[in-house]
């Protein structure tokens, strides 16, 4: 029924903690991080074809969606500073928001777009009204979500509101953030090449790669 139609997106979003206390080398790694992410992407054919990929990063006074969703193809590394607080409630705000927006929903000749794949990472606790829109989240599942909380001051707790796949890196070296992002490309890839083989019936659930030795998931 759907031959002949557009190539499907498979949005995927990250949140990126940009606050005060990821000054020094974990900005100079997540900056990294993103690039080779990007860089890692652009090399298989199907992320090519069918990812779109948003930033949204939380930091200074505000949240802020520094790249909109974007074909790879088209898709611009974005410059960020670490500073200030962490308002990772106004991120997903912005999220929910972009959500409800720029996603396409299917209709009955034709389908919309994969159920995003959202990915959060923060080394600190919000200091902003988070909980109801991690309650909304949590509620409407728009998206398949996964939090990574870096370092010692992570409340998992806050995470697990959010979502129920939490993970946790103890540190964030360059070496951890450049195995981290190393896992999210090849999980967004996974990802892209399984729906790429689905035929007909009902979508499948998106399947990770196996998180690095260095990552632990949150029971």
């Amino acid at each position: 029924m759907f031959d002949g139609m557009p190539i499907r997106r498979l949005p995927v979003y990250l949140l990126l903690d940009v606050s005060g206390s990821m000054s020094g080398e974990p900005i100079e790694a997540l900056r990294q991080g993103v690039k080779n992410l990007i860089a890692e992407l652009n090399g298989e054919p199907d992320a090519i074809e069918r990812v779109c990929l948003s930033i949204i990063t939380f930091g200074g006074s505000e949240a802020k969606m520094v790249v909109p969703l974007t074909p790879l193809g088209q898709f611009l590394e974005p410059k960020f500073d670490a500073d200030g607080w962490t308002p990772l409630g106004g991120a997903l705000k912005i999220l929910m928001e972009s959500i409800d927006k720029d996603i396409k929903k299917s209709t009955p000749t034709q389908k919309g777009d994969y159920k995003p794949l959202v990915f959060i990472m923060t080394d600190g606790e919000p200091n902003d009204e988070w909980e109801r829109y991690a309650a909304d989240l949590r509620q409407k599942r728009p998206a398949n979500i996964i939090a990574v909380g870096c370092g010692p001051d992570v409340n998992t707790g806050v995470l697990k509101k959010i979502t129920e796949i939490v993970l946790m890196m103890q540190s964030y070296t360059n070496k951890d953030f450049s195995q981290f992002f190393k896992w999210v490309s090849g999980s967004i890839v996974q990802a892209s090449v399984a729906i790429g083989t689905q035929v007909g019936g009902a979508e499948q659930p998106i399947q990770l790669q196996k998180v690095p030795d260095q990552i632990v998931i949150v029971p």
